[in-house]
């Protein structure tokens, strides 16, 4: 179902707008009424993710009220989202010696004073960290870089140590405390907390890092096979694939962390992907915005601050965060793929689809571009595009592994569409074989089977361990209500599907199934009403008239039960 997003960028406009003028509207405009009308436009911006509107309305608000600190800050963190550096720069000076430095502006006043080589006043600023919240790992980190900027590796490691007593930290500490040493060329010390770092699984920028050392200091074989490791764990990565042609050729790379700049501007990328893992995306990309403002050449940090764009529905922003990445020999396939999903979403199927295509082109050994390709054609509902399109990708995997049954399951449905019945129930009995307890693929299956009184006992059993492994999930306690309905289980029907409708209370389908279940039970006015809220929350795929026809006439006294939309 399609709802109205009071959050797209149209909506919020037009609300906006309305909130800006409200203080205004009972008489002339005044400074006063101005300010409240901004503020109040500025945290509803705020609220609906629109950061490039909050800063523009609490701007206004602020130039009202030049002293108020709350605006003061928020005006900060804003003008910082939206990667305004230097405006940002103006407001967290602003910002301190009041209440409390804010530890952010510490952070990018710190590191402004980095990138302009005054570390006195860096070490001046980051001495104003505060030892709790995010001070608690900012403050180590900063200290210790600017430690390493001065050549002074011991106490940089000693202002770092803080992190090794908290958990979940540990990794991080080692890994800078590696940089560091691995920068003052302490190679052996450097080496043993690299592997550290290494003992498990390890993200990429880690893997870049600890084998460029090895690579450096001449242990090639160690660093082929930390690159392999990495591969196999990710065998649709291309991620690795430059650092492993290098080595092939016998070239020797340059240091990836070179100078005190290049390392804060790491602790602080390192920081904010950490957080966003962890759901902060708002603290994320602020750590991103001063970390590619300490070294702009930090495609990760690009690519992450493009992620959270995208994430937040600002597609255009995130193809502006994608575009100097299309070409990056590790990321430019990622950020391809990704500006793919953004064209996606902002329904520029054409140009999505031509973009795929070339991909698919390019690399003929890889399936990704190809099987999202064939999503795209589904979700336009052009199916049998999709399913020769997942045809094709299936060809080129050869003999599919269990991670394989999502493009099986994707293909049955594309050739279900375009009544290929029998071609879809052999990938769904496929897919079931590498993946026989994944409840998707029993609800399809089983379902289908009892919609063409095939296979019933087996066909309900399944459904049934469905609603076991996913019982809150509304379609498939729905599919198990339908298919009871089907096999003239009225009143089991209405007991599950009355489940359904409280999972999923405005699925029109769901509301259907029950208006049918009530009709046969003979509860007719409850009947009535699940078909006036079905038609209520209709969409494009409901089945309007027929609803209507119910509403109008009732159910046939020996209708055969209505194939599930």
């Amino acid at each position: 179902m399609k709802t109205f997003r009071i959050g797209s960028r149209l909506g919020a406009a037009l609300v906006l707008s309305a909130l800006a003028l409200s203080a205004e509207a009972a008489g002339p405009p005044d400074q006063a009424s101005t300010a409240t009308g901004s503020y109040l436009a500025g945290r509803f911006a705020q609220h609906q993710d629109d950061w490039t509107a909050a800063a523009v309305y609490t701007g206004h608000a602020l130039s009202a009220d030049p002293d108020d600190l709350p605006l003061l800050r928020r005006s900060f963190l804003l003008k910082l989202g939206e990667g305004r550096i230097d405006e940002a720069l103006a407001l967290a000076t602003r910002t301190l010696g009041q209440d409390g430095d804010p530890q952010m502006a510490l952070a990018l006043l710190a590191a402004d004073h980095l990138v302009a080589g005054r570390l006195d006043e860096a070490e001046a600023t980051t001495a104003k960290m505060p030892p709790d919240g995010l001070g608690k790992f900012v403050g180590p980190l900063m200290r210790g870089w600017l430690a390493a900027g001065r050549g002074q590796t011991d106490r940089a490691l000693e202002a770092l140590n803080p992190l090794s007593a908290i958990g979940g930290f540990g990794a991080l500490y080692n890994l800078h405390a590696g940089l560091i040493l691995d920068l003052a060329g302490r190679n052996e010390d450097a080496a043993a907390r690299y592997a550290k770092v290494t003992e498990t699984e390890a993200p990429l920028r880690v893997v870049q890092i600890v084998g460029n050392f090895l690579e450096r200091t001449g242990r090639a074989a160690e660093a082929r096979k930390l690159y392999e490791a990495f591969q196999s764990g990710s065998p649709d990565s291309q991620l690795v694939e430059p650092a492993l042609k290098s080595l092939s050729a016998g070239a020797v790379p340059a240091r990836m962390v070179g100078d005190a700049r290049q390392g804060m501007a790491e602790a602080l990328f390192d920081l904010g992907s950490a957080l966003h893992h962890e759901g902060a995306a708002e603290t994320a990309l602020l750590f991103g915005r001063i970390a590619l403002h300490l070294r702009q050449d930090m495609p990760l940090a690009r690519l992450m601050i493009g992620d959270i764009m995208e994430e937040r529905d600002h597609h255009e922003d995130a193809l502006a965060e994608y575009k100097p990445l299309l070409d990056n020999p590790v990321l430019g396939w990622t950020a391809r793929m990704r500006s793919v999903d953004a064209l996606a979403r902002m329904e520029r199927n054409d140009e999505a689809i031509a973009a795929l295509k070339a991909l698919t082109a390019e690399r003929p050994e890889r399936t990704d571009a190809m099987i999202r390709l064939g999503d795209l054609y589904r979700y336009a509902k052009r199916f049998g595009e999709a399913a020769d399109t997942y045809g094709a990708a299936l060809s080129r995997l050869g003999t599919p592994q269990e991670r394989h049954w999502p493009v099986l399951y994707a293909r049955a449905m594309a050739l279900e569409k375009v009544n290929r019945w029998p071609e879809a129930e052999a990938d769904l009995k496929t897919a079931l074989s590498l993946k026989p307890e994944e409840a998707s693929l029993l609800n399809f299956l089983g379902y289908s089977w009892i919609d063409r009184g095939l296979n019933l006992d087996k066909a309900k059993a399944m459904v049934e361990r469905a609603v076991e492994l996913k019982p809150r999930d509304g379609y498939i306690v729905d599919s198990l209500g339908w298919a009871l309905f089907s096999l003239g289980d009225y009143a089991g029907a209405v007991t599950k599907l009355e489940r359904a409708v409280e999972l999923k209370p405005l699925d029109p389908t769901i509301n259907d199934h029950l208006g049918d279940a009530y009709w046969r039970v003979g509860r007719r006015n409850e009947a009535r009403f699940q078909w006036t809220r079905a038609l209520r929350n209709a969409d494009a795929d409901t089945p309007k008239d027929a609803i209507q026809e119910k509403l109008d006439k009732g159910l046939p006294d020996k209708q055969a039960a209505a194939v599930k939309p």
